[in-house]
């Protein structure tokens, strides 16, 4: 927001695209922290609410939205930052990933399994060097593995040069890093706080109509329908999402620490101050 702002006092609007797989749904604002109203009267977002919570969403989908928003980004003379923390969405637009097809009566077959660690240990069995790079708890990453090399015949990873392999683009890259216990404590407090925002209304009233097979991944939703629905208290679901959303922030961390052309801030206390003048350097020479 901050370099976005900076760089249209200077003459360049500049609009920011998220690269965030749930901050498509409508009407997940909370959880998502989606920007309010006011930020986006402010600064041009692209990639909010694109679908209904009751629609699913795949990375293919997105690699098609972010074309479109480029191309009106382009069409009206402004720049892109691209903001998020979804690593594969990040990659299949930046590396023009090429994406296998659809396969939905294998996925029906396997959906059918409520097991996600077998789908797992299936997975290994099936393509190791895929199963090697996903959580075995990321169901919906484990899914589309397995569906693709049952619909194709072929391993998933053999599709492109993978996420291993990080061409030279044009694209700058910049990540910024929190201390570990900076990071915990600020999960901990954002948590309490969407809950104060009012997070259970807004699941309760979205769950009425039911969430995809996407949406319903959403960490912080999930807990909350469980919640609802007398799997667990309301207490016991804000403690699993602190933690949930903890172990989240340490595996994109990991994920983009692999990637050798992100250029690292580190952050102390106030990631507006300590970040932006690089920010505004990086993008002002991008745009000269």
């Amino acid at each position: 927001m901050v370099a976005a702002r900076a760089l249209a006092e200077g003459g360049t609007r500049v609009d920011l695209v998220s690269v965030d797989s749930m901050q498509v749904y409508r009407g997940m604002d909370i959880g998502t922290a989606k920007p309010t109203d006011a930020e986006r009267a402010e600064v041009v977002h692209h990639g909010l609410d694109l679908v209904d919570p009751t629609d699913d969403f795949t990375v293919a989908d997105f690699k098609v939205a972010h074309a479109a928003a480029l191309d009106g980004i382009e069409a009206a003379g402004a720049q892109a930052i691209l903001v998020g923390g979804t690593g594969l969405y990040h990659r299949v637009v930046i590396d023009e990933f090429d994406l296998p097809g659809e396969y939905p009566e294998v996925r029906h077959e396997l959906d059918a399994e409520p097991d996600t660690a077998a789908l797992h240990r299936r997975l290994a069995e099936l393509d190791p060097s895929a199963a090697e790079k996903m959580e075995p708890t990321n169901r919906r990453r484990v899914v589309r593995a397995l569906e693709v090399t049952l619909g194709t015949g072929r391993p998933f990873s053999s599709f492109g040069p993978g996420v291993d392999h990080y061409p030279a683009g044009g694209v700058t890259q910049i990540g910024l890093r929190w201390p570990r216990p900076v990071i915990a404590d600020r999960i901990e407090a954002r948590v309490h706080q969407m809950i104060a925002d009012g997070l259970v209304a807004e699941v309760e009233h979205l769950a009425a109509s039911g969430f995809s097979r996407t949406a319903g991944q959403a960490l912080g939703y999930k807990e909350i329908v469980a919640a609802l629905h007398g799997e667990m208290s309301q207490d016991e679901a804000v403690e699993l999402i602190i933690t949930r959303t903890r172990q989240l922030a340490v595996r994109q961390e990991r994920w983009f620490r692999r990637d050798p052309r992100v250029r690292w801030i580190d952050v102390e206390a106030d990631a507006v101050a300590e970040c932006a003048p690089t920010v505004i350097d990086l993008l002002q020479q991008a745009v000269a």
